[in-house]
């Protein structure tokens, strides 16, 4: 079963920039679509940008063009480049980890704890 634990949030300015990493293990990596997932103060989780194993990306309509998911199965890490940060960015970002459709009988989805992300002055 994979286990994932995300890093790299933090307090950072409006304007500024952060990368979140989220490095897995225990399970075959390139087997998952990972995402990175956000709830921010009194709001429901939200989904933020998908990659697939062959690199296929998906981004929110709020965010789209400030950041950019990647990975490396190798590493077995994926990675969330945010810039130009909002206020209302400040949220927890989460990773995730979802089996691909053929795999979906022998592994289960897996989240993170989340990384804390405050954009403030």
């Amino acid at each position: 079963q994979v286990q994932l634990v995300e890093s790299g949030g933090g307090l950072v300015q409006p304007g500024g920039s952060l990368r979140l990493s989220c490095a897995a293990s225990g399970s075959i990596f390139s087997i998952y679509v990972m995402a990175w997932y956000r709830q921010g103060p009194g709001k429901q989780r939200e989904l933020v940008a998908t990659i697939t194993s062959a690199g296929t990306t998906t981004y929110t309509d709020s965010m789209k063009g400030r950041v950019t998911i990647s990975r490396n199965d190798a590493a077995n890490t994926v990675w969330l480049q945010m810039n130009s940060l909002k206020p209302e960015d400040t949220a927890v970002y989460y990773c995730n980890a979802r089996p691909s459709s053929n795999w979906r009988d022998r592994y289960l989805e897996v989240w993170g704890q989340g990384t804390l992300v405050t954009v403030s002055s």
